[in-house]
């Protein structure tokens, strides 16, 4: 069974070092997507911007600067209190994302109780994946296997190569 942790909070999007507006966000963690963490902003508009980027990417800017790219992730201090800034790149423009390192934190260490580093492959059942394709069936395979290539269908790409 895959969960998700998700929690919505206030960031402020820093317009110049005077202005900044407040955007409401989602922080989102899927299990089922265990590498990743997944950003929604402007919440409950017709139209959030989403942002998918590594779960260790933000993990490691809590406590340095990191990234390279699109997205750089890293901790300071604004009026005495601690923040995660985030610099988002894309064809569309750039922005400058601050939240609360407090809030974040927290969000965070729920995402890896939730799947703790060094087990996210585990969460994909890749092993099970391979072992059910790996494992003789009794199923169509074997039935298709021991009747010989006659008993499968042509597909499409052979027909018109005949035709």
């Amino acid at each position: 069974m895959h969960s998700v942790v998700e929690r919505e909070l206030e960031l402020t999007l820093v317009l110049s070092p005077e202005r900044s507006i407040p955007v409401p966000a989602r922080l989102s963690y899927r299990t089922d997507d265990p590498y990743a963490v997944h950003i929604s902003f402007h919440v409950g508009s017709d139209s959030p911007v989403n942002w998918t980027f590594a779960r260790e990417l933000l993990v490691e800017g809590v406590f340095r600067p990191c990234g390279d790219g699109d997205v750089k992730v890293w901790p300071t201090k604004v009026d005495g209190r601690g923040v995660i800034l985030m610099a988002l790149s894309s064809p569309d423009g750039d922005a400058l994302l601050e939240a609360s390192a407090a809030v974040v934190s927290a969000w965070l260490e729920r995402t890896l109780r939730a799947v703790p580093p060094g087990t996210e492959s585990e969460q994909l059942g890749i092993d099970e994946g391979l072992a059910e394709l790996l494992a003789p069936s009794l199923g169509r395979v074997d039935e298709l296997w021991l009747e010989g290539p006659a008993a499968v269908p042509p597909s499409d790409e052979s027909s018109e190569r005949e035709n």
